[in-house]
């Protein structure tokens, strides 16, 4: 089987076998998140009443983040330690070799892509996002099944090569060759709102691109040609390397990270503490408007 290693289709999926994949439903709803074992979030009790026959649950607060950092002034969603995050690889039961697709419920697969890069993260290729997320499935009249799924826990250990993939605070602002895009919403960018965070406003000289510009009305991508000629007319000149992305925590910019690589275009990276993380540190310059700054 040839490893998918962005986007994989209803029909793809449907198509393998229970033991050729790990199916991850990374359901989230950052308005009603759940405080602990017992008051669990909407996402983990939508999960619960339905999901793709297979599928472990993957918490984005909880398995995809560690928010003990926050105070780190690593931003809203912190990234797991290497250990925590092979613990809950282990948990599922996760074998090398092995498809892993992971999905959600939004159209645009925020969490799901924060997955998808983590996993990059720790060295591990062959993984996709189910492209218009569990509606796609649901939507082609697929199976589904509802409780908790319990896989045989198998040993990992995994090493995250942040040197690639990630940028932190200091190199951010010591890079004057780095093409910062913002994939938060335009009103967000612009500094007009600001739900969640504490400060509005973007990055001084990072462009804004909405991750919701990377799909078609029916919630799947853009074609990859369509995507890399949009994305083309971002970057200019420069080349893909020179992409940082950011969002309000560090993950819808995966979206836009998945996007560039669908496309054809590897090698951006992320800032993972995103505007978040910018703005814990009040000396750090804030613009606003539509213009970089």
């Amino acid at each position: 089987m040839t490893l998918r290693t962005t986007l994989i289709d209803v029909e793809e999926l449907a198509a393998l076998a229970p033991d050729e994949v790990l199916i991850v439903d990374c359901r989230f709803d950052l308005m009603a998140p759940g405080t602990g074992q017992r008051d669990v979030g909407k996402g983990e009790r939508d999960y619960r009443e339905g999901h793709i026959p297979g599928a472990v649950y993957a918490s984005l607060d909880a398995d995809l983040s560690d928010l003990s950092r926050k105070a780190e002034g690593l931003g809203r969603h912190p990234l797991p330690r290497e250990e925590a995050f092979s613990h809950v690889l282990s948990r599922w039961g996760w074998r090398e070799g092995t498809q892993i697709v992971c999905y959600d419920a939004a159209s645009g697969s925020l969490a799901a892509a924060r997955l998808w890069w983590l996993l990059r993260l720790a060295g591990i290729p062959g993984v996709a996002v189910l492209d218009g997320g569990y509606p796609a499935w649901v939507g082609a009249g697929k199976p589904v099944e509802s409780g908790d799924v319990h896989r045989t826990p198998r040993p990992v250990s995994l090493h995250f090569d942040a040197s690639l993939y990630t940028v932190d605070h200091a190199s951010l602002r010591a890079d004057p060759e780095r093409l910062l895009l913002d994939a938060r919403a335009v009103p967000r960018y612009r500094g007009e709102v600001e739900p969640i965070d504490p400060v509005g406003g973007h990055v001084p000289g990072a462009l804004n691109r909405p991750f919701s510009e990377n799909l078609r009305d029916d919630g799947r991508f853009k074609r990859a040609d369509v995507l890399h000629k949009e994305f083309e007319a971002v970057l200019g000149t420069h080349s893909p390397q020179d992409v940082v992305h950011m969002c309000g925590s560090g993950v819808t910019a995966c979206h836009n990270l998945l996007a560039m690589e669908h496309a054809g275009l590897t090698g951006s990276r992320l800032y993972a503490p995103s505007w978040s993380g910018w703005v814990s540190d009040a000396s750090r310059p804030v613009a606003k408007g539509s213009e970089p700054g």
